[in-house]
């Protein structure tokens, strides 16, 4: 039998046994603590759980709106191609305009660009988009002004007339082509018609002293360059009316027979005059008639080689009668922009075969 002593013994080293064996479990736990934290920086790529707040998957880019409408930087015009054509194609469409997507500058965007720059007094109408039309378009797709599709250009496809002539269906365009086949519509008036700072061989205010806007600016800025060359330019005959072309046509037709009235003077629609857009010129070299001498003259040569700077041609060049359909006019000009122009001019085309080459009428 144990005695009391003994017991004791036996029971403070049972006591201290259990102490010890608790305190190896407490610092295998803390172990196991320490090789597994739970802060998320110090999580390994083995982890089969990863933190809430990473995003395994790949982030997709956000679509930048404005960058994909954004306007070319470029100036366009008919005839024109390529990815610029498709900006502003784009840019049109969000707008409104029910344009096809292509990548030429076909007549469907000279529509749409020409009824735009009708709802703006201060935008010149030309169908040719230009940086002044560029910041009207930028305000529209940012929604602080609203533009109107159709509003501007109540024409819109051409219409035969006949077996032979189609009637426009935008005659504001500058590029617009107006021959024997090719009329403007009989109750187009343009309604941008200015007078310009010019010289005129007469006082009277007769209509034909007037132009549309942009060609007559374009009309003052070559007289002022002409002036520096000491040049006796005048200006004598521009916008004529639909009604006002048939009464002359009529007097030469009687005159000379309709035929041969046909190679000098257009019959009604088919006119330049009425676009507002020609001027005829003379001098007093030549008595400031309209005639084939004109062209010999100090006045008429620099013209030949200098009106493509300003935006205009000799529409009706020596050679090209077969092609126009009439004579040799030295001092008839039409407008048709700088681009334009400066090639016509330089190659010694006319815009017949120019617009033929650029696209199909």
């Amino acid at each position: 039998m144990f005695n009391n002593k003994t017991i004791y013994s036996i029971l403070i080293g049972s006591m201290l046994m259990f102490l010890t064996a608790c305190n190896i479990t407490n610092q295998d736990d803390d172990a196991i603590n320490q090789s597994n934290p739970t802060d998320t920086d110090s999580q390994t790529e083995g982890n089969s759980q990863p933190d809430e707040d990473i995003n395994t998957e790949e982030e997709q880019p956000e679509v930048d709106e404005a960058e994909e409408l954004a306007l070319p930087t470029i100036a366009l015009q008919k005839g024109d191609s390529g990815e610029e054509v498709k900006l502003l194609q784009k840019a049109l469409v969000q707008i409104g305009y029910p344009i096809t997507e292509s990548d030429s500058y076909n007549q469907e965007l000279v529509w749409a660009i020409t009824d735009v720059q009708l709802q703006n007094e201060e935008l010149y109408v030309t169908g040719i988009y230009d940086e002044a039309t560029r910041g009207f378009l930028e305000k529209a797709l940012a929604e602080t002004i609203t533009i109107s599709p159709g509003e501007g250009l109540t024409y819109q496809e051409n219409q035969s007339l006949d077996e032979e002539t189609v009637e426009i269906g935008n005659p504001y365009e500058v590029l617009a082509l107006i021959n024997k086949s090719h009329a403007l519509p009989e109750d187009y008036v343009p309604s941008d018609l200015v007078v310009p700072d010019v010289r005129f061989p007469f006082v009277d205010d007769k209509p034909k002293k007037q132009m549309r806007e942009v060609a007559a600016i374009a009309l003052e800025e070559m007289f002022a360059a002409s002036d520096l060359e000491s040049l006796d330019l005048f200006a004598q005959s521009g916008y004529r009316s639909y009604e006002r072309q048939n009464g002359l046509f009529a007097q030469y037709a009687s005159t000379y027979g309709e035929e041969q009235a046909n190679t000098f003077s257009a019959k009604p629609g088919e006119s330049e005059h009425q676009s507002g857009l020609t001027m005829d010129v003379t001098s007093s070299h030549v008595n400031y008639s309209l005639v084939v001498e004109f062209g010999e003259t100090e006045e008429g040569i620099w013209l030949a080689e200098h009106a493509a700077e300003y935006g205009f041609i000799i529409r009706y060049p020596k050679g090209k009668e077969d092609i126009t359909g009439y004579q040799y006019e030295p001092w008839h000009l039409r407008y048709v922009g700088v681009t334009a122009a400066k090639e016509i001019m330089d190659r010694g085309i006319t815009l017949e075969e120019y617009l033929d080459e650029r696209i199909t009428q």
